[in-house]
């Protein structure tokens, strides 16, 4: 059956559309979920437990760049004093079920993405359309990107801050399984979708929603987020918040750069 016009579907006809894609999303999550099973070992020992182990790239490339700028071992890390621990009956096997489903969501991350193209595409002229390609290649990227910025960043500062700050020597670090995999799962998808903003001020440019003189006016109280969303994902230093906050008001200032873009050809097609 052809698929109806944007314009000539109704809005149950919206609804049934935009349910059918949620479903065709879910299975692919639950797919990849699967697929991750056959996986789990090195998914839980060397990807997600990786940050907890003084050997992680993260720290090794930190202590060399340490030694090149002639601190020597002052950023080193050679021990993460805490252990983790499950503390409840079904603990390891709710947080096996649910970081499955995390990698099945960012593995099939691209498969969602298209599925959103198909749901908007209609609304768009037939040139924008061709971009298809373009648009899931982009937004993957920027996801992913996202994603490793997350694991290789944000991930082991937390680490490193919670595992050396103490209030006493008294005091012990054991942490729950399911408190470091939720760190593990804000970060990285925080992270990950933050890094969509471009795409998202794409859109809403070319929907008239926003502006760049908009997002120029407003840019200090988008300072002042990003810091909050800095503050939120990583611990609460001064360094490890600006090393998060810098990418991301680079990736605002793109955004600008992109809404200019689009508001000068959108300016030149009503002309």
């Amino acid at each position: 059956m052809a698929k109806k016009n944007l314009n000539e579907m109704s809005f149950l006809d919206h609804l049934e559309e935009l349910r059918w894609l949620l479903a065709r999303s879910t299975i692919a999550i639950c797919i990849m979920a699967f697929v991750t099973y056959f996986i789990s070992d090195y998914l839980f020992d060397q990807i997600i437990l990786g940050p907890i182990r003084p050997t992680f790239f993260t720290y090794v490339w930190f202590c060399d760049l340490s030694h090149q700028l002639g601190f020597a071992d002052s950023i080193c890390i050679t021990e993460l004093n805490f252990i983790i621990q499950n503390t409840e009956m079904e603990g390891q096997v709710n947080i096996f079920v649910w970081m499955c489903i995390l990698a099945g969501f960012i593995l099939s991350f691209p498969y969602i993405l298209w599925e959103l193209w198909k749901f908007i595409s209609p609304a768009l002229y037939e040139k924008e359309r061709k971009n298809a390609k373009v648009f899931i290649f982009t937004s993957s990227l920027l996801f992913f990107l996202g994603v490793l910025f997350g694991y290789y960043i944000v991930i082991p500062m937390s680490v490193n801050f919670v595992a050396t700050f103490s209030v006493s020597d008294v005091v012990k670090n054991q942490f729950t399984l399911e408190s470091y995999m939720g760190m593990v799962k804000t970060s990285v998808l925080a992270s990950g979708l933050f890094f969509e903003l471009p795409i998202i001020i794409y859109f809403l440019t070319k929907l008239g929603l926003v502006t760049p003189v908009f997002l120029r006016k407003y840019w200090k109280y988008a300072v002042i987020i990003i810091l909050i969303i800095a503050a939120i994902v990583t611990p609460p230093d001064v360094v490890s918040q600006t090393i998060v906050a810098i990418p991301m008001l680079i990736i605002y200032e793109v955004s600008i750069l992109i809404s200019r873009i689009v508001y000068k050809n959108k300016m030149k097609e009503n002309v």
